[in-house]
């Protein structure tokens, strides 16, 4: 386990969960801050470049679990992204469709920025939103972030338009 909060844990994504990850990633509504659903062959890529940033960065997204079930309801970590040209720790989250709306994205999301502030001591995290996503708007707020930058970003032959969201450490 790497943490938790009340309702949930945040542990290492495994070969185990490749079914529930692959549904929510081949969800067109799930994926459209992304410009549309994976096919099987990004999926397989996605999944492959979790697996090389835990062992290469120690972190990566995690499975976000719910402790009464134990179900995994989604994603949501820690990543690398470029910003114009510096490389920033973004807080990510991607979930299962039936869990939205109850709070899970942002408390998963503070308990990321609590282990990258405590335990990698890290001094700012972002959050790259497109900009009509508002339900991830509001869970970055939420999160205490603010908007830094707007930046345009090439993703399957379409120009779409992100907000860079961070948060410093206090």
């Amino acid at each position: 386990m790497i943490t938790e909060t009340k309702r949930l844990y945040l542990r290492e994504i495994t070969q185990a969960d490749y079914a529930v990850i692959a549904k929510i990633l081949q969800d067109d509504d799930a994926m459209f801050a992304y410009n549309g659903a994976f096919s099987d062959e990004e999926v397989a890529r996605w999944f492959d470049n979790l697996m090389t940033q835990y062992q290469t960065r120690g972190f990566s997204l995690w499975a976000v679990v719910l402790k009464e079930t134990n179900q995994v309801i989604g994603q949501c970590g820690l990543t690398l992204q470029q910003l114009e040209v510096e490389t920033v720790t973004e807080i990510g989250y991607l979930f299962d469709r039936d869990y939205w709306h109850q709070g899970y994205a942002i408390e998963a999301a503070q308990a990321c920025k609590v282990y990258a502030f405590n335990v990698l001591g890290i001094d700012r995290v972002y959050s790259l939103i497109r900009e009509t996503n508002i339900s991830s708007m509001n869970v970055a707020i939420r999160n205490g972030m603010t908007v830094r930058a707007r930046l345009v970003r090439e993703r399957w032959g379409a120009e779409l338009f992100y907000y860079a969201f961070a948060v410093d450490r206090s």
